[in-house]
């Protein structure tokens, strides 16, 4: 063989040399989730790296922060009055102690910009800032503030509020659960110091099933859940310190009939009267992508907003249909709008409103006083920020029907809103509504937190894809638009075809379905395909199908890099599933040998090529 001359031995070792830098600037591009080009969003120190979603036009998404800087569950932020830090509270998961407060600083070096200030908290979740302009933090049971910029900020600790319904609540009739799905407390403060506090439902509908022929008493007296607490402050508006042991100030359950407020948005002049204090629903799951519609309620002092009697405008729950026609104080109580207050406008079925706010900034004067609402979303309505217009006193602007909204990866992409009887909507504009996952470049939108800084960008944190963002202008005017990532029809049902001519996997599949899906899973957000009437070879299509559409579930041939392993096995920082999965595990044999069988599947699979 003829060795390369000097000249060109040096122009080999120059090309490899470029592949292994174009390599690692590949490998390094990926955050999060993330495929970075190397464009920028923003300019000077807060000019970063440009995610590939799709905005409206005139505006840029940039990475702030990711896992790589030490993010695990970030859920909320805000800014720090007059300066450029903000505070991020990162839950860690959805395991009580691992929560943490961080001070992110835009303008640090990429890798030195967070800080850990307190740890150690019970699920961190709401944030805001008091009249007094110092931080306000939230946990699961109690409502405090601290001083962020403080040498020792666990030392400024001061708590103003304790003993919230946390993990285990009470209710008013002395009983206590063992159990809360909703235990996070997202908070507002109006223009007076008054203090407002979600107070999530522990279930879906009721744990309680006898309720269905009575009130559900989750929602009944005065230590209501499924509600929105008020507290009011002394003379001055600031709430006091409380020492150790002292309880808290007296509550007014101000609405009711919430089954989890976890976007609570304050008009700068509420509470003048007829000025908006508005809350975005998560409603009930029902084993329906169309139905029912999220919600944004118009908060009003001593108000019954529905759950979990009514959903939508005024369609009962199919659990409550025979007691709500029985003589009691509900009968009739859907449609009835002296009793039941119906929401102002409803928002995309299961789009999870987990941020709320009206821009009051000025980079975007197009959207000055507009309404902003993060949907987190787990199908495809959500993964999106919206802004609707507003009224003079801040309610969302309702049109005639049709109104229409988005929904990734569909045909048609844009559907009317529609209930089982009328419909009340507001039409909104989508400033991201491009997010779905494409493989590779970026993964499903999960936008969470939502925040105006002082100059006016927008600020979001998504939990499970572990960022901190930041909307600024783009001059540019690019846009993205890019393919579906996730498994095309076809594509499903070549591999399911597959997976079910062997009759181990088919097995396999099955003992899945009966010991995991139907009895453990079912209803919870979705249905998994299955419909009455169908055989049990056609259930075992219709979940492996289901399974196999979901974005990131699955990774044929590798069992532990899919979510669905995650999150059965309570392996990672998103919710287990389902609630009570740890203690299945942990408990049930059969329970686990099915997800034993489950991971075996996965592992045997095989990815089908595009």
């Amino acid at each position: 063989m003829t060795m390369p001359g000097p000249r060109a031995a040096r122009c080999v070792i120059a090309a490899l040399l470029l592949v292994m830098l174009d390599l690692a600037a590949q490998a390094q591009s990926l955050e999060s989730g993330y495929r970075l080009d190397g464009t920028r969003c923003g300019e000077g120190p807060l000019a970063f790296p440009r995610l590939p979603i799709g905005m409206r036009a005139g505006m840029c998404a940039g990475l702030v922060a990711s896992r790589e800087d030490g993010l695990v569950f970030p859920r909320s932020l805000v800014q720090v009055p007059g300066t450029r830090f903000l505070v991020v509270a990162d839950m860690g998961g959805w395991s009580p102690g691992l929560g943490r407060l961080l001070r992110l600083d835009p303008e640090a070096p990429e890798g030195a910009r967070i800080k850990v200030l307190i740890g150690g908290l019970d699920l961190p979740h709401g944030l805001a800032v008091g009249i007094d302009r110092r931080i306000y933090a939230g946990t699961v049971d109690r409502i405090f503030r601290f001083d962020p910029l403080a040498e020792d900020p666990a030392a400024t600790v001061e708590t103003i509020l304790r003993d919230l319904p946390g993990l285990k609540p009470r209710l008013s009739d002395g009983t206590q659960l063992a159990r809360n799905l909703h235990p996070l407390k997202a908070f507002v403060f109006d223009r007076t110091g008054r203090l407002y506090v979600n107070v999530g439902a522990p279930s879906d509908a009721c744990a309680k099933r006898a309720a269905e022929t009575r009130p559900c008493a989750e929602g009944e007296g005065a230590r209501a859940l499924a509600a929105v607490w008020a507290f009011t402050p002394p003379a001055g508006g600031i709430f006091p310190t409380l020492a150790p042991g002292e309880p808290g100030p007296p509550h007014e359950v101000f609405a009711r009939g919430l089954r989890n407020s976890m976007a609570l948005a304050v008009h700068r002049d509420f509470p003048a009267p007829g000025f908006a204090f508005l809350q975005a629903e998560n409603a009930r799951d029902l084993p329906d992508r169309a139905r029912p519609n999220e919600e944004i309620n118009a908060l009003a002092a001593g108000r019954h907003y529905g759950w979990p009697y009514c959903y939508d405008l005024a369609t009962p729950a199919p659990e409550y249909r025979a007691f709500l026609r029985k003589a009691s104080p509900y009968r009739g109580f859907c449609g009835d709008p002296r009793r039941h207050a119906r929401p102002h406008t409803l928002l995309p079925p299961h789009a999870a409103p987990l941020g709320m706010l009206y821009y009051a900034g000025e980079r975007f004067p197009e959207l000055a006083g507009r309404l902003l609402v993060a949907l987190h979303g787990y199908q495809p309505t959500g993964s999106r920020l919206i802004a609707y217009a507003v009224d003079a006193q801040g309610f969302p602007v309702v049109a005639p029907p049709p109104v229409r909204y988005g929904v990734s990866c569909a045909r048609p992409a844009r559907v009317a809103f529609r209930t089982d009887r009328e419909v009340a909507a507001a039409p909104f504009q989508e400033l991201v509504g491009e997010w779905h996952a494409v493989a590779g470049t970026r993964p499903q939108g999960a936008p969470v937190g939502l925040a105006v800084a002082e100059d006016g960008a927008i600020w979001l944190a998504e939990d499970k894809n572990q960022t901190i963002i930041r909307i600024d202008r783009d001059p540019t005017g690019a846009t993205v638009r890019l393919p579906c990532g996730g498994r095309g029809a076809t594509q499903v049902a070549r591999l399911a075809q597959r997976i079910l001519r062997d009759a181990g996997d088919a097995r396999r599949i099955a003992l899945v379905r009966a010991r995991v899906i139907e009895p453990h899973c079912r209803g919870c957000h979705a249905d998994f395909g299955l419909a009455p009437g169908m055989s049990e070879a056609a259930k075992d299509r219709a979940v492996l199908a289901f399974m196999l559409a979901q974005d990131g579930w699955i990774a044929p041939g590798d069992a532990a890099a899919g979510r669905l392993h995650a999150r059965l096995w309570g392996k990672g920082a998103e919710k287990v599933m389902p609630a009570n999965g740890r203690e299945l595990v942990a408990g049930d044999t059969a329970y686990r040998a099915a997800l034993e069988a489950l991971d075996e599947l996965v592992t045997r699979m095989r990815p089908v090529r595009r």
